[in-house]
Formats: structure tokens, C-alpha cells, sequence
């Protein structure tokens, strides 16, 4: 049994390298525009364009079947192109001092001005993102901008993928904190020495407070707000927006206020609904570049 596991984890990691150095050789440009095309016409033969479907029906019930389907092929195409910019996103994020307006990346004066001031006076701080665009791109801006940054991550169950991905975001990232029984300690640890903290915070979590995301009652991850309470640290948010011609915008938005209950402390329900709801809010403002696939809500 061990020599046959054996050989079929050594036949996935060579399909894994297979399937990394195809959208390498076709480039930064040209593999994104396959990956999408690719996606939207196999996406909706899968499991996942049902949940898709289903999931933006409930959220937008005043919009048709046809506008619903549009928002679909919009995630299909979205996620084609982020599994295709994996391999290239040391190349995708070229923002300079100078920003330059035709890079790949934009930022504008007031996130620019925002990032400076993280530098500045560094964390602890509390960043959240979600699954927008490219959901990688915050996290490599803390690092790339000379922050002290730390980063929960979520380890695929294949080892081989799980290591080629983590051998990609290594060195663009900051410290990599994989998602576990020690995350939270790792966590508090990065907190504990002045870094700045990033997660993407906006899939079920089953033992977490019970919200409202997008007009539909959802269980929502704590472990930020659990964070910030602790801490009592500046919580901020970070998206990308994805614009035309394989490029990006990046918002960071000033520390949010959060609620506290009668002991003065931040209140862990009430702030996960905060954040969620600045989630609903980009969801909202560009839907087709959200990850509708996912069992958000059950």
C-alpha cells in the first residue's frame, strides 16, 4: 500500500509541475486569458455553477436569470485567470515608487498615503481581505511594501500542491501561517512583535457567530475580531479590483472602528459582522469577481 501511495503522489506532483509550467511558459499575459476561457466553458458543467447560481440568486433576487447567469460566467472567468496568475505573481505585481500608470498595478494617493503610514508606524494591525479578484494580491503588497506582514493561508489537502503553491507564495508573502490548531497562537505571536496580520476571512465557518452576509444569515470565522480584542489593535481592510487589460487596483482602507461591549473590549459578534458587512459592500460593488462557488451559506 505504501509503495502504491507512494507512486501516486509522485505521479500527482508530476501532473502538479505539469500544470504550473504550462500557464509559465505561456506568460503573465496570455495563460490568465486561457485560464478564463477554459473556465467559462467548463465551469458550468461542474457541481460548483449550481452552488454559484444558486448563491448569487439569493443575494440579488431583484436581478433576472439572465443577469444572474452574466455574474456567474464573470466568477468562472475570474477564477480561471486567478489559477493561471499563481505562477506569475511575482511578475504581476510591479508597483513602484513612481507608479507608474501603466503598470500592471495602481494604487490611489489615498492607499498609497496608507501604506506609508503602516510603515511608519507599524503594528500591531489586523488586515482582512476576501475572495475578490485576485485574493493573493494584498498579501503580497504588505511584503512588497517593507511591511513586517504575516499571513494565514489555508494548506491544500494534496501534499504536492500544497507544497508547489507555498513554494510560490514564499518570499512574496512574509511569514506563512498555515491554517490549523496553532494558527491562532502563530498568530498572536506575529501580533506580539509589531507585524501587520492578513487573512481572508469571508468562507462558513461552522463554530463561528452567526451573521448576516448579503441579506442571508451565515456563520462567519471569529478569529480576527478574537484577534482584535485581544490586541486591541487597528483592524483595516484590503481588497484588488480586477481591471481590464490584466490589471489591478488595490484599496486599503483606513482602520474601521468596532464595537465594544460594556467592559470596553471589542466585541467579537458584532465586529465579525462589521467586517463582514464592508465584505458584502465590495461583493456588491463588483460581484463577477467574487468566489460564488463556495457553500457560503447553509
Amino acid at each position: 500500500m505504501a509503495k502504491g501511495g507512494g507512486a501516486a503522489e509522485a505521479a500527482l506532483s508530476a501532473l502538479t509541475r505539469l500544470g504550473f509550467s504550462v500557464p509559465r511558459a505561456l506568460g503573465p499575459d496570455l495563460a490568465p486569458r486561457i485560464g478564463a476561457a477554459v473556465a467559462r466553458r467548463l465551469g458550468p458543467f461542474t457541481g460548483a455553477h449550481r452552488i454559484a447560481m444558486e448563491n448569487i440568486a439569493a443575494a440579488f433576487p431583484e436581478k433576472d436569470a439572465a443577469w444572474h447567469r452574466a455574474i456567474a460566467d464573470e466568477a468562472w472567468d475570474n477564477l480561471g485567470r486567478v489559477a493561471c496568475e499563481y505562477v506569475h505573481i511575482d511578475r504581476i505585481w510591479d508597483l513602484t515608487e513612481p507608479r507608474d500608470p501603466a503598470g500592471r498595478i495602481e494604487v490611489d494617493d489615498a492607499t498609497y498615503a496608507r501604506f506609508q503610514e503602516l510603515r511608519e508606524s507599524g503594528g500591531p494591525v489586523l488586515i482582512f481581505a476576501a475572495h475578490l479578484a485576485n485574493w493573493e494580491l494584498p498579501a503580497v503588497a504588505a511584503a512588497r511594501h517593507g511591511l513586517d506582514a504575516a499571513v494565514l493561508y489555508r494548506t491544500p489537502n494534496s501534499r504536492p500542491i500544497a507544497e508547489a503553491i507555498l513554494a510560490l507564495r514564499k518570499g512574496a508573502m512574509g511569514e506563512l501561517i498555515p491554517a490549523g490548531l496553532m494558527a491562532p497562537t502563530k498568530l498572536a505571536k506575529a501580533l506580539q512583535r509589531g507585524a501587520v496580520v492578513g487573512m481572508v476571512v469571508d468562507q462558513r465557518f461552522g463554530r463561528g457567530p452567526r451573521i448576516d452576509f448579503l441579506g442571508r444569515p451565515a456563520q462567519a470565522n471569529p478569529l480576527l475580531a478574537n484577534l482584535a480584542r485581544r490586541f486591541d489593535c487597528p483592524v483595516r481592510g484590503a481588497r484588488a479590483i480586477r481591471l481590464e487589460g490584466g490589471r489591478f487596483r488595490l484599496e486599503l482602507t483606513d482602520p474601521i472602528p468596532m464595537p465594544r461591549d460594556a467592559e470596553g473590549l471589542i466585541d467579537v459578534p458584532a465586529a465579525t459582522q462589521v467586517i463582514n458587512d464592508v465584505i458584502a459592500g465590495w461583493v456588491r460593488e463588483h460581484p463577477g469577481q467574487w468566489l460564488w462557488m463556495h457553500r457560503r451559506w447553509r
